[in-house]
């Protein structure tokens, strides 16, 4: 197409006019994908200049995510005219898995058709799947090859990756704690949200995206333990798994009208009785007198650490699908913060737990 899109630039320019484009558009409509075609046609009328730049064209048709893709999505704010991307049919069991995934987690129609058309599963989820698989192994197979991790197991703290205060100078355990659960049953309910959840926010928002907002709640996590309840332990993949969850929750709400997931009411109260059960599993379980004394049971600030990452670094990153953070205001408000709290956690564990004079557990 690209020799005929320069017959109506005679001049050279690099640019044509929006008629010509659209002209273009509808006689070689039929070899494009049809939802990329809206796209393109959205990007014809939403211009206000008049024209459309040649590299734009390029772009759009590479699969470039650049600003001329951004600009499609943004101002393509007119009525689809095919049918919704829901009402297809004769899709294929892969189809009608991205055509879910899509619906589950982009509030508008046009960006759902642009990732249908453009989704090909490379690379894959690994991230989130990654962290399923070696947490589920760390627990099953490498302490000593019976649930050690039980708290009411007197073992349960001396492993060398989940976070004790004794321990905070051992700056890997602020994040290796994930990889240890109190119990089966909070390994388990990680393990399912962190599935059913991030898998398909992956799968839209690629790993860099989903990796620093699961991250950044497991480092909140542990340092919220270290600043807000300095005497325990912290073990599981809450602050991560709690961050992810409350992002989406929020995004869902924030474009209830646009998301067309089927029964998110009920979705959204089941993830939040969820999360609710396991919060007062651990709520309970912190202050439930220790089997074995002076070892205490797992802190459950974690899960509110993660919940503040997510409804904020975490509701920037999902709310527009592709847009560049470094053009958000909020998201550099937002990421200030953060590093603010994480310097000031680091000060805290520095100088804090030796002004203060606390009575710490003795170390594993």
């Amino acid at each position: 197409h690209f020799p005929l899109l320069f017959q109506f630039d005679p001049d050279n320019t690099g640019y044509i006019s929006t008629e010509k484009f659209r002209s273009l558009l509808q006689r070689h409509g039929s070899e494009l994908d049809p939802h990329k075609l809206e796209v393109l046609l959205a990007l014809a009328d939403s211009n206000s200049e008049g024209r459309i730049c040649y590299q734009d064209f390029v772009n759009l048709m590479s699969n470039k995510r650049s600003n001329s893709f951004r600009q499609a999505i943004l101002q393509g704010n007119r009525r689809l005219c095919s049918k919704a991307l829901l009402e297809e049919t004769g899709l294929s069991l892969s189809q009608r898995l991205i055509r879910h995934v899509a619906y589950e987690t982009l509030p508008r129609e046009i960006d759902r058709k642009w990732y249908y058309d453009s989704y090909t599963c490379c690379p894959p989820p690994w991230f989130m799947i990654t962290i399923t698989i070696v947490a589920f192994f760390l627990y099953n197979g490498v302490a000593l090859d019976r649930f050690v991790l039980q708290v009411t197991h007197p073992l349960y703290l001396k492993n060398a990756l989940l976070y004790h205060p004794q321990l905070r100078a051992q700056a890997w355990r602020y994040l290796t704690y994930i990889f240890m659960h109190a119990g089966i049953e909070h390994l388990g309910l990680n393990v399912v949200l962190q599935l059913l959840v991030g898998v398909p926010l992956e799968m839209v928002h690629g790993a860099a995206r989903i990796s620093f907002v699961y991250v950044a709640g497991v480092v909140a996590g542990s340092l919220a333990v270290s600043v807000a309840d300095m005497t325990a332990p912290v073990v599981g993949s809450s602050g991560g798994v709690y961050a992810l969850v409350s992002a989406h929750l929020a995004n869902i709400v924030m474009n209830w009208s646009g998301m067309k997931c089927q029964f998110k009411l009920l979705r959204m109260a089941v993830a939040l009785i969820c999360m609710s059960f396991e919060f007062g599993r651990a709520v309970w379980l912190r202050f439930h007198p220790s089997v074995y004394p002076p070892c205490p049971h797992p802190s459950f600030m974690a899960h509110l650490g993660g919940v503040m990452v997510g409804i904020t670094l975490g509701v920037i990153i999902l709310r527009n699908y592709e847009q560049r953070l470094q053009d958000q205001t909020l998201w550099w408000i937002f990421l200030s913060i953060y590093v603010i709290f994480v310097l000031f956690a680091i000060f805290w564990n520095i100088f804090a737990y030796s002004l203060l004079d606390l009575k710490l557990p003795p170390p594993p």
